[in-house]
C-alpha cells in the first residue's frame, strides 16, 4: 500500500500522517489501505482463545507457555504464542507437546468459563451491527455495511474501537480481517496474529490469492490438496487460469466453488444464527464511581443505545435487565418484568433505575449494563402505560426525536435525563 493511502491509528484512531508512528500516540499500529474507507465485511477471531482466558484469570502465567488439554495421552485444545513458537500445535497429542515444551503449565479445558467469555465478546459485536454470525466459540463474521451514519465512522474505524474494548473489558486480544465478502475477510484475519488487523481489497485479491496454496481456499482439505497437487494444481493462481467448466467435471459441484473462490468471489451472506435472547449495552469507567447520580446518567445513555438497537432490530423485550461489577470484580444481577414488551428508552430507564438506586448504598462500581430479555416482535411493543397518563406522549416525542436522528444523525438532537425521570 502507499504512504498516501487512506489510514488510521489502531490505538487512537488519528488519521495516520506519512510518519511509521502515530504523531498523537507514538504508537507504530498504523493501518493504511486504498479502500480502507469502503471495506465493511469483517472477521472477528479471539487469539489463543482458551489460553488468553486462562492467563487473563491467572496473571502469573502471563509470560509462561500454557497448553490447553488433557492429560498426557490427550490431545491440544490450543496453545499459547508462547507455547506456539516453541513449536506446540492445536490437535497434537499432549506427550508430542510436552516433549516440543516441557516447561508448559497444562490447564484442563473449562467450556463453561470459555462459552461465558465468548458470549461477551459476541454482545459487544452486535452492539454494533445486528449482522453478526458465529462461527464458533470464539470467532465471527459481522456486517458493517450501512452504519456508518449510526457510529459517525466508517466500519474499519469502528471495528478497531471494537477490538480496542474487547481489549481493555474482557482482557482478550482478537485479530480481525476486512474486505468485501466473507471468503477474503476470513482470509485476512489469519495474515497477522495476534492483536491483528489486516486488510484484502478488491483491487489485489486476484493477485494476492494468486500465490497462496491451494489450501487457503475454504473447503479444501487434505484430501483435495492431494487430489489437486496430482493434477498439477498447487497455487490458487493455478486455479485462476483454469476453465470453470474442466474444473467441474474434475472435482464435481466443488469444481465451481473452487473457481469463484479463486478469483475472490463469495457471494455467501452474513447470516445471524437463531434468535438473539437478549440484547444489551454496558461500559467499563476509566475510574470507579459510587455517585448514583453520575451512575444514573450514565444508564440513560446506556438506555438510549439498547432502545436504539431494539429499534433497528425491530424487536421489543419483556424485561429489563440490570448488570453491574463493582471494584472487586463481584458482578451484581437485577431484572424486572415490565407492563408489557418495550423497546423505549424512557420505559427502560423508568424500570431500572429503581433497580439500580437499590444497589447504590456506597459500593463503588467499575461497570455498569443495561438490557431487555424476552424478546418479541415490536408488533407487541406497548407505550402506553394506564398508570402514567403522560408515557403515550413521552413515548410520541422519543419516536418523534429518532426520525430526526435517523436524517440528520445520532448528534442532531438529545434528551435530558430529566425526560426519563418523572421525579
Amino acid at each position: 500500500m502507499g504512504e498516501l493511502d487512506p489510514g488510521f491509528c489502531r490505538d487512537c484512531l488519528t488519521t495516520a500522517s506519512r510518519r511509521t508512528r502515530c504523531e498523537v500516540c507514538a504508537s507504530p499500529r498504523l493501518l493504511r489501505h486504498r479502500e480502507l474507507e469502503t471495506l465493511s465485511v469483517a472477521h472477528l477471531d479471539c487469539d489463543a482463545f482458551y489460553a488468553a482466558v486462562e492467563k487473563r484469570d491467572n496473571p502469573d502465567l502471563r509470560d509462561k507457555p500454557v497448553i490447553i488439554g488433557g492429560g498426557r495421552r490427550g490431545v491440544v485444545s490450543t496453545a499459547c504464542y508462547i507455547a506456539r513458537i516453541k513449536g506446540v500445535g492445536s490437535a497434537m497429542p499432549m506427550f508430542k507437546a510436552l516433549k516440543a515444551c516441557p516447561e508448559a503449565t497444562v490447564i484442563k479445558p473449562n467450556m463453561d468459563k470459555y462459552s461465558k467469555v465468548g458470549r461477551e465478546v459476541r454482545d459487544i459485536m452486535r452492539e454494533l451491527t445486528p449482522l453478526v454470525e458465529p462461527l464458533s466459540i470464539d470467532e465471527a463474521f459481522l456486517d458493517l455495511s450501512g452504519t456508518e451514519r449510526l457510529h459517525g465512522r466508517a466500519p474499519a474505524r469502528t471495528l478497531a474501537m471494537l477490538a480496542s474494548r474487547i481489549e481493555r473489558e474482557i482482557r482478550i486480544s482478537v485479530s480481525i480481517g476486512l474486505s468485501y465478502n466473507k471468503f477474503l475477510a476470513k482470509v485476512a484475519s489469519d495474515l497477522d496474529k495476534p492483536r491483528g488487523f489486516s486488510v484484502i481489497g478488491n483491487l489485489e485479491a486476484t493477485s494476492f490469492l494468486a500465490s497462496q496454496p491451494v489450501s487457503i481456499i475454504w473447503g479444501v482439505g487434505k484430501a483435495l490438496q492431494r487430489k489437486l497437487e496430482k493434477d498439477g494444481i498447487r497455487l490458487v493462481g493455478d486455479l485462476q487460469t483454469a476453465d470453470k467448466k474442466v474444473l467441474m467435471s474434475r472435482y464435481g459441484v466443488i469444481g465451481s466453488r473452487l473457481y469463484h473462490l479463486a478469483r475472490g468471489e463469495d457471494a455467501r451472506e452474513i447470516t445471524p444464527h437463531g434468535d438473539a435472547k437478549s440484547l444489551s449495552a454496558e461500559t467499563t469507567f476509566n475510574e470507579d464511581i459510587a455517585d448514583p447520580r453520575k451512575l444514573e446518567k450514565i444508564l440513560w445513555t446506556l438506555c438510549e443505545k439498547v432502545s436504539r438497537r431494539a429499534k433497528r432490530s425491530g424487536i421489543a423485550g419483556s424485561t429489563a435487565v440490570l448488570k453491574l461489577r463493582s471494584a472487586d470484580f463481584r458482578i451484581r444481577t437485577r431484572s424486572h418484568t415490565l407492563d408489557s414488551p418495550t423497546q423505549l428508552a424512557d420505559v427502560l430507564f423508568k424500570a431500572a433505575k429503581p433497580m439500580l438506586l437499590g444497589e447504590t448504598d456506597g459500593t463503588r462500581f467499575r461497570l455498569i449494563g443495561i438490557g431487555i430479555s424476552n424478546l418479541v416482535s415490536d408488533a407487541q411493543a406497548g407505550q402506553k402505560n394506564l398508570f402514567d397518563p403522560f408515557s403515550e406522549k413521552r413515548a410520541d416525542a422519543e419516536l418523534a426525536m429518532d426520525k430526526l436522528r435517523n436524517r440528520f444523525g445520532n448528534e442532531t438532537i438529545g434528551k435530558g435525563i430529566t425526560f426519563g425521570d418523572g421525579d
